[in-house]
C-alpha cells in the first residue's frame, strides 16, 4: 500500500517529536502493510515549513530507516494550507507536490470560510497543478455542505479520506461524512494521516474493511496513489468491484 498522507518527520510538525519516533511510526506502518510513505509535513501559518527542509530532513529519516532495517519507501511532499500559498514560489510549490505528477495535498478548512479555500483551490489548478483535497469529512464547512465537495470533485478535485474517520475515531460527524462520501462515490484514496502510533497510527486496510469498502482497497491505496506519485492518469473507479457501499 502507499499513504499519501503522513507526518513521519522528527521535530517539524505535530508528527513525532525525534528521529527514534519517526523509526517507530515507520515499522508500525510496515506491519499494517504499508510499502510506500509520502512524506507530507504541515505547510502553514502555524508550520512554515518549505521543501528545502522538508528535503533534508526526510534524507536523514530514509538514512536512519536503512540503518535500522526498516524496509519501506519514502518520499518527500507536504499538507499545503491554503493560507500559506501566497507565501510560497512557483519552485517551491512543485517541491511539495506528490513524487512525479503535479498532485498537491490541499488541507481542507477546520474552520475558515470554505469560498476562500475553494478560490485557493481553483487558482491553483489555473496554475497547472492538480488538487487532492486532505480530510474533507473533518471539515466543517463541508461537513454543513458536502454538495460543495461534489462540486470540486466536478471541477477535477480528487478527495481523501482519513482512515480512522471510517471507524468513528474523530466523531460521528466525520465518520457519516465520510461514509456519505463513499456512497456518493466521492471518495478516491484513503490515508492514515498518521501522527504517532498512539491515538493517530498508521494503517488504512482495516478501517476501508470496516467501512464496507474492502473491494476498492488496492483502488484507493495502490492504483490511485501510485498515478499520482508517477504523473500518470488516475484510473477510474471500478465499479464493478465497488463493493457494499457503491451505488
Amino acid at each position: 500500500m502507499i499513504d499519501v498522507h503522513f507526518h513521519l518527520l522528527p521535530g517539524i510538525d505535530d508528527g513525532p517529536g525525534h528521529l527514534g519516533g519517526s523509526v517507530e511510526l515507520a515499522q508500525a506502518a510496515v506491519a499494517a502493510g504499508v510499502e510506500v510513505i509520502v512524506a507530507t509535513p504541515h505547510v502553514s501559518p502555524e508550520y512554515p515549513n518549505r521543501p528545502e527542509a522538508i528535503e533534508r530532513l526526510a534524507g536523514r529519516v530514509v538514512e536512519r530507516l536503512a540503518k535500522a532495517g526498516v524496509d519501506v519507501e519514502v518520499h518527500a511532499a507536504g499538507e499545503l494550507a491554503a493560507g500559506a500559498v501566497s507565501e510560497l514560489t512557483g519552485a517551491q510549490l512543485r517541491a511539495l507536490t506528490l513524487g512525479a505528477g503535479r498532485w498537491l495535498l490541499l488541507e481542507c478548512p477546520f474552520a475558515q470560510d470554505a469560498q476562500a479555500f475553494e478560490a485557493v483551490a481553483r487558482r491553483l489548478q489555473g496554475r497547472g497543478f492538480e488538487i487532492l483535497l486532505a480530510h474533507p469529512e473533518r471539515s466543517a464547512p463541508f461537513q454543513r455542505e458536502p454538495e460543495r465537495i461534489a462540486a470540486l470533485v466536478a471541477e477535477g478535485m480528487l478527495c481523501s479520506i482519513t482512515a480512522g474517520s471510517l471507524v468513528g475515531r474523530f466523531g460521528e460527524t466525520p465518520r457519516s461524512t465520510a461514509l456519505a462520501l463513499a456512497d456518493a462515490g466521492l471518495v478516491h484514496n484513503v490515508a492514515s494521516d498518521a501522527h504517532n502510533t498512539g491515538r493517530r497510527p498508521p494503517g488504512t486496510r482495516e478501517q476501508i474493511g470496516a467501512a464496507g469498502l474492502g473491494e476498492l482497497t488496492d483502488w484507493l491505496t495502490v492504483e490511485v496513489p501510485r498515478a499520482m506519485l508517477d504523473g500518470g492518469e488516475v484510473p477510474p473507479r471500478p465499479e464493478a468491484r465497488a463493493g457494499a457501499r457503491a451505488r
